[in-house]
């Protein structure tokens, strides 16, 4: 069975186990029912997100001019300190902006590799620990917009890992820690305009992902360079799909690519 569509991340829902789904315009694929099964995929052509057009991904499932352009590729997104909808201010799309920046944050704790903190939407809990591939997460803060939660993000970092190791990750090299308690270490730093947004009783967040055989020595799987790939599917983690001899590809990291997946056996 073959199925053609645009890369996009793996759809996926919090349950036993997190079950993933790579959703196409007219079909989804729920590829947990996929594990210990032979698949390939193939590399056809680029297609940007927002414009459609077949041109090179530059970042974000974006071409360069779009990524240059559009709103929801602004310098905020990845340094929500930035965010100025709070002030009236406009970056790219003042609209646009205010919709996402000022609606609840949540500045977390996410144990992957190792802790590290982060900011996100409310709305993207568990999403987001999802997607990082952690094994546990807890909220620190849920501010009222995204700005308040950057500038505490920036001082959390200078005490905690802003970071993951996703070699480390993947292979599943990981300890489990007491989230509650290095909240409450963290809690002294957090900044005097957001402290008021504090959760002291907010409770880990426990994440189990459909992995049969993890890797040992990770191998990239770049469709640019090897456009087409046959291999097992042993499991799936974080946006990775991991197959067998260690072979690993990063679904989010190729956004924006028009691919033939097919399921062999």
């Amino acid at each position: 069975m073959q199925y053609r569509g645009v890369l996009r991340k793996m759809k996926t829902e919090n349950n036993e186990e997190v079950d993933y789904f790579l959703e196409f315009k007219d079909d989804v694929i729920h590829l947990n029912q996929l594990l210990d099964k032979e698949i390939a995929i193939y590399f056809v052509e680029y297609q940007c997100l927002n414009c459609g057009k077949n041109k090179k991904i530059f970042r974000q499932g974006f071409c360069y001019d779009c990524f240059q352009e559009i709103p929801n590729a602004g310098e905020w997104i990845m340094h929500p300190e930035l965010s100025k909808a709070h002030l009236d201010k406009e970056n790219r799309d003042l609209d646009y902006e205010k919709k996402v920046q000022l609606q609840p944050h949540i500045v977390y704790l996410a144990n992957s590799s190792n802790i590290k903190v982060g900011v996100t939407r409310k709305s993207q809990i568990p999403t987001r620990w999802i997607d990082q591939g952690a094994h546990e997460a807890i909220a620190i803060l849920e501010t009222p917009n995204r700005y308040l939660a950057g500038i505490t993000e920036v001082e959390l970092k200078k005490h905690v890992a802003d970071k993951t190791n996703w070699r480390t990750m993947l292979k599943n090299e990981i300890q489990d820690k007491n989230l509650e308690e290095e909240r409450e270490k963290l809690k002294e730093f957090i900044p005097d305009e957001a402290r008021d947004y504090y959760l002291s009783s907010s409770h880990e967040c426990n994440i189990n992902f459909p992995v049969l055989e993890y890797p040992k020595k990770l191998k990239s799987l770049n469709l640019e360079k090897n456009n087409t790939y046959r291999g097992r599917l042993k499991g799936i983690k974080g946006q990775y799909l991991i197959f067998e001899n260690d072979i690993v590809f990063n679904v989010r990291n190729s956004e924006g690519y028009v691919i033939d997946f097919e399921i062999l056996s």
